[in-house]
């Protein structure tokens, strides 16, 4: 059972900035680029740099979570001696139950689980990036220069660095400094949340950790400062691939909008392919005047209307006279006739009646946004959803 790595996922996560969309699922579950989940890219990755041992750490509403990822069989993760594993909160005997209170308590109640495994390294990971990258490369760099942990960093703008946990590397170019959301960045190094950490090291930090009662229980709030006051050393490791963090409804839309360039994020390598759990549908259909256009049309869609610019996932319907520009419709999402869906995201199963709007091309002000339905919803004939609006239930429309 002795692992030269293992990965931690951490999937917790409510996603509360992307509000009616994680009402009823976590944010890793919610569908992506028409295909996917989000969870879909960490998993992926994971297979495909040999980490055959996968702990994903849920929390918030995980249901929908565990019944994706199963036994990993669309990943080719249910091997034998490894395999992915569902590890939620526990209430241990003579123990108080809580959910994991920080990223590090996380990983810290789930010790037992990662011994079994007696790892060299332990890879922690963050379920709601969207994201290609070998950790293998990542893991030879730890190994290489002999860190107690390495940290995935990404370059970003000055004005960016202020959003970032930022890395201030010393003269042999390892980790000196880390700043959490510096108000005046010395760096422009961004840690992308994804960390390699000799495990000994690890465990001990760990235990040390949550017996300070004045601790938050956070790998970049605690974890890695208390690592650098001790002397360990820390590498970064240079990431020059196509990253974004989806947890805004922008963000989200921004990503799905970059799956239509293969020149951002190639969905079509074999060499390194990004899989899920596909539902089991019929060929796409378009019928005599539908019109798609620069779009990403999955199975089971049946269009009518014209589609331009947009993302479908599995079994989304168009009407005739439908027009959807520059849209996210998950799952099941029917846009009926004469329907108009722009610049937003429809949850899925959601309806949009026949004649309704949902959203608005920019304006140029700083009051745009992106419309949003979240699932299950009605959209009443006729009804008008202003850009930037936030739908959660039928009633609203």
């Amino acid at each position: 059972m002795k692992k030269d790595c293992i990965a931690m996922l951490l999937a917790g996560g409510q996603g509360s900035r992307l509000y009616a969309l994680t009402q009823q699922a976590a944010k890793p579950s919610v569908p992506f680029g028409g295909k996917y989940r989000i969870i879909d890219f960490p998993l992926s990755n994971c297979a495909n740099s040999g980490i055959d041992t996968v702990g994903v750490l849920t929390q918030y509403r995980p249901l929908q979570l565990n019944s994706y990822i199963g036994s990993g069989q669309p990943w080719d993760l249910d091997v034998a001696d490894g395999g992915v594993y569902i590890l939620p909160p526990y209430l241990g005997a003579n123990e108080q139950g809580s959910w994991f209170s920080g990223t590090a308590n996380a990983i810290y109640q789930n010790i037992g689980f990662i011994d079994q495994y007696e790892p060299e390294n332990v890879l922690i990971l963050s379920g709601d990036h969207i994201y290609k990258m070998n950790y293998a490369d990542m893991l030879s760099e730890h190994l290489l220069h002999d860190a107690a942990c390495t940290i995935a960093v990404l370059q970003v703008s000055l004005e960016e660095a202020t959003r970032f946990g930022i890395m201030n590397l010393r003269a042999d170019g390892y980790v000196g400094e880390f700043e959490e959301k510096p108000k005046h960045p010395k760096s422009d190094l961004a840690s992308m949340g994804i960390y390699i950490f000799n495990w000994k090291k690890l465990r001990a930090a760990l235990i040390e950790d949550e017996a300070d009662p004045n601790s938050s229980k956070d790998f970049g709030k605690n974890i890695i400062p208390k690592m650098l006051a001790a002397g360990e050393k820390l590498w970064p490791y240079r990431f020059h691939g196509y990253w974004r963090d989806v947890g805004t409804i922008t963000s989200l839309w921004d990503a799905n909008m970059d799956m239509l360039s293969t020149t951002l994020i190639n969905l079509y390598d074999p060499e390194w392919p990004i899989s899920s759990r596909s539902p089991v549908c019929p060929p796409h259909y378009t019928g005599e005047k539908a019109e798609v256009v620069h779009s990403i049309v999955t199975e089971g869609c049946e269009i009518d209307g014209h589609v331009e610019n947009s993302v479908l996932s599995p079994s989304v319907k168009v009407g005739k006279g439908a027009t959807v520009l520059y849209s996210v419709l998950m799952p099941g999402a029917v846009v009926e006739d004469g329907a108009v869906v722009e610049y937003a995201i429809v949850g899925e199963n959601t309806v949009v009646k026949a004649g309704a709007h949902v959203g608005a091309a920019p304006d140029g002000t700083d009051a745009w946004g992106v419309a949003t339905c979240g699932p299950d919803i009605v959209i009443r004939p006729g009804a008008k959803v202003p850009a930037g609006a936030m739908i959660y239930k039928s009633e609203e429309v």
